[in-house]
């Protein structure tokens, strides 16, 4: 009983081991990227690093002092403004990712093509950054800025961000070049995309939304053949407003050739709605 309870116990304390590995692992692939990709072909693609880029350029201030310059204070901004909610996970990822800009200074760049050095420093940022976000953590900085502006404002988050990095990537082109502004901005966009994808994942999933006439063969089709569950959604038609159910399926890409065959052997005539299911949770699927 003692044993059982013991390993009971241990889970949560495993679950925040992993926590704070996936923000230092995240962090170092973020500071890598910097330091090998973005600093060496003047990439400012948004947030503090981008202004430590900018900062080094003018006025030759080692960026990882830059960023620790801000990201502190701003982390404490944030404590007092918006609460104690950031914890030590913020913390942890405000301080170890410009200790890892420091320690990796002197590694030599991966390219010194500008368009090469958006495209992989922002891979490198946004994989980092989903890292992070999975360990549910936060590298602080411009992001703490936004939710400051945010909570005075009344603007949108998503705006609040996108006027700070908008504004770092203008200021890029102003002391660079309009050509570095663009690379910035590609870097920021695939940044983005990066992050999506290792939150998300690729979308191997399919939803189908299947009406047809033989509903019932169509559901236990899918139940015992492809061995997946299916909700019955009320649904009238349009046109002659009769109750037309609709049968909803999640299925694995490699079981959505089966269900097409299914339903197309059953009800020829079936009409059927497909489309990506970018992220699935529960039994049979990915766990939360």
């Amino acid at each position: 009983m003692n044993k059982r309870r013991r390993q009971k116990e241990q889970h949560p304390l495993l679950n925040l081991v992993s926590e704070y590995i996936h923000i230092l692992v995240g962090s170092a692939f973020i500071a890598l990227a910097f330091n090998v990709f973005l600093l060496p072909n003047q990439v400012a693609s948004g947030g503090v690093s981008g202004i430590s880029i900018i900062l080094f350029t003018l006025l030759g201030w080692e960026p990882a002092y830059v960023q620790w310059a801000f990201n502190i204070p701003l982390f404490i901004a944030g404590v007092i403004l918006l609460g104690k909610q950031f914890g030590t996970k913020t913390l942890v990822g405000t301080i170890f990712l410009p200790l890892v800009v420091y320690l990796s200074r002197d590694v030599e760049p991966a390219t010194l093509d500008p368009l090469l050095g958006a495209i992989f420093g922002g891979i490198g940022v946004g994989l980092g950054l989903g890292i992070v976000f999975r360990g549910k953590g936060s590298t602080g900085g411009t992001d703490l800025a936004a939710q400051i502006i945010n909570k005075y404002t009344g603007f949108t988050l998503g705006r609040c961000v996108l006027i700070i990095d908008g504004l770092i990537v203008l200021s890029a082109a102003v002391v660079f070049d309009i050509e570095r502004g663009l690379y910035a901005l590609i870097g920021l966009f695939v940044t983005s995309k990066t992050i999506d994808l290792v939150q998300i994942g690729i979308g191997n999933s399919k939803m189908a939304m299947i009406i047809t006439n033989q509903q019932e063969k169509v559901r236990n089709g899918i139940i015992h053949e492809i061995d997946r569950g299916v909700t019955k959604l009320s649904a009238f038609g349009g046109y002659t407003d009769d109750e037309r159910p609709i049968l909803m399926c999640v299925v694995d890409q490699t079981e959505f050739t089966k269900l097409k065959q299914l339903v197309k052997s059953i009800d020829s005539s079936a009409f059927v709605i497909v489309m990506d299911a970018a992220e699935v949770l529960g039994e049979g699927f990915k766990r939360a």
